[in-house]
C-alpha cells in the first residue's frame, strides 16, 4: 500500500515497513510506533483509525532527551510536580522557565560546581532571595537528572552549593493603627477579604477557595492547600459581622463579578494593594496579615498549640517566628511594671 493511502499522520517506515504515528510538537516531529500493524497492500483495519484518533487527542509525548530542558519537561509532567500545591507550582514554573531559557541547552553531566556558583552570584546581584529560590529549583532538577539516568548517583553539582547570605527583611504584622485605618477605608469585597485574612489567619489562596458551605454560622472549615491540614476556625466578631452583611452570589464566599467562580488571586491582590496605598500600608503585604493574626493570638497569652489550632502552622518554630516579637513586648511590659512597682515601694 502506498503511503498516501494511509490516514493522515500515519506513515510506513521504508526500512522495515513499521507503521508510525508522526505529529509535530513545537519545533520537533514526534514519531510513535503504532500498536496496530498490518502488511503493505492489505486493507486498512478500523483499529488503525481508532488508534490514530486516540493519539491525536492525547497530549504530546515526553521526549526523553539529555538536556536540562528535557529534564524540566519530564519533571513538569511527573506526579511529583503535578501533586504540588497550586501556588508552589506557579512559583516553581517561574524559575523552571528561566532555567529552560538560560541553560536548557546544556547537558546535566557538563554542569560543574564552579558553573553553579557563578550563576548563583550573578543572580544574587539582582535579588539574593530570588537567587536562593532558583538555586533550590535547580537542585531539584539535577536530582531528577539522576533519576532519569543522566547523572550518576551523587552527581548533583548543586547539592552542596551554599545559598547567598543576606540580611532578610523580616515580615512584620500590621500595626493596630493601620488595621483600624484599613477597616475604615475598605469597601465591597475588600472588607470581607480583609476580615477573612486577619480573622482566620490563613493564606490568601485558602481564603479565596472558601465556600459558604464551609461556614456553619460560627466557624469556617478549611483544608489548607499547602499542608493539607484540616482546620475548624471560629470566626471573631468582626468577621462574623462581615460575613453576615455579605451577599451570597456564588458558592464561593469571595466570588468574581460574574458570580460564576472564586475571586481571582490577581484581582484580590490588586484590591489589597489599592487598600494598602490608601492607608499607607505598602510595607505590609497580604501575608503580613497572617503574622497579624498570630500576633493577636499571642498578645492574649495563648500557647503555641492553641495558636497552631487556628493558624494551622505545622511547627512551633514557625509560630515562634510569627509570634515572637509580640511575646517579647508582653514580657518586656511585665518586666517594666515589676521594676516600676519595686521603685515605688523603695
Amino acid at each position: 500500500m502506498k503511503g498516501r493511502e494511509l490516514p493522515s499522520y500515519v506513515h510506513r517506515r521504508k526500512s522495515d515497513g513499521v507503521l508510525l504515528f508522526r505529529k509535530r510538537s513545537g519545533s520537533k516531529i514526534i514519531a510513535i510506533r503504532m500498536q496496530t500493524q498490518f502488511p503493505a497492500g492489505a486493507p486498512v483495519p478500523f483499529a488503525l483509525y481508532q488508534e490514530r484518533e486516540r493519539l491525536l487527542a492525547a497530549p504530546a509525548p515526553v521526549v526523553h532527551g539529555s538536556t536540562v530542558a528535557h529534564v524540566i519537561d519530564r519533571y513538569e509532567r511527573s506526579p511529583e510536580f503535578t501533586g504540588l500545591a497550586p501556588r508552589t507550582k506557579a512559583d516553581y514554573r517561574k524559575h523552571l522557565g528561566f532555567l529552560a531559557d538560560k541553560i536548557g541547552h546544556l547537558e546535566p553531566k557538563n554542569i560543574e560546581r564552579h558553573h553553579v556558583i557563578a550563576w548563583r552570584d550573578a543572580w544574587a546581584k539582582k535579588s539574593p532571595h530570588r537567587a536562593n529560590y532558583r538555586l533550590r529549583v535547580l537542585r531539584i532538577i539535577m536530582e531528577r537528572a539522576i533519576d532519569f539516568g543522566l547523572l550518576p548517583t551523587g552527581g548533583n553539582r548543586v547539592k552542596d552549593v551554599s545559598e547567598v547570605k543576606y540580611e532578610k527583611q523580616e515580615r512584620q504584622p500590621w500595626p493596630d493603627v493601620l488595621v483600624a485605618a484599613a477597616r475604615r477605608s475598605a469597601d465591597g469585597r475588600t472588607v470581607l477579604l480583609f476580615e477573612l485574612l486577619i480573622g482566620t489567619g490563613q493564606r490568601i489562596g485558602d481564603v479565596l477557595k472558601m465556600k459558604w458551605s464551609d461556614f456553619d454560622g460560627e466557624a469556617i472549615s478549611v483544608r489548607q492547600g499547602k499542608t493539607r491540614t484540616k482546620l475548624w476556625i471560629p470566626a471573631p466578631r468582626k468577621l462574623l459581622k462581615a460575613l453576615g452583611g455579605a451577599p451570597r452570589r456564588s458558592v464561593f464566599i469571595l466570588t468574581n463579578h460574574a458570580g460564576t467562580g472564586p475571586w481571582s488571586y490577581r484581582g484580590a491582590a490588586d484590591a489589597m494593594m489599592k487598600l494598602r496605598r490608601q492607608v499607607g500600608a505598602e510595607a505590609f503585604d497580604i501575608h503580613s496579615l497572617r503574622y497579624t493574626a498570630t500576633a493577636e493570638l499571642a498578645r492574649v497569652g495563648l500557647g503555641d498549640d492553641q495558636i497552631m489550632a487556628i493558624t494551622g502552622h505545622k511547627t512551633q518554630r514557625m509560630v515562634q517566628l510569627y509570634a515572637g516579637a509580640e511575646r517579647q513586648k508582653a514580657r518586656a511590659r511585665a518586666a517594666n511594671i515589676a521594676r516600676e512597682r519595686n521603685i515605688n515601694e523603695t
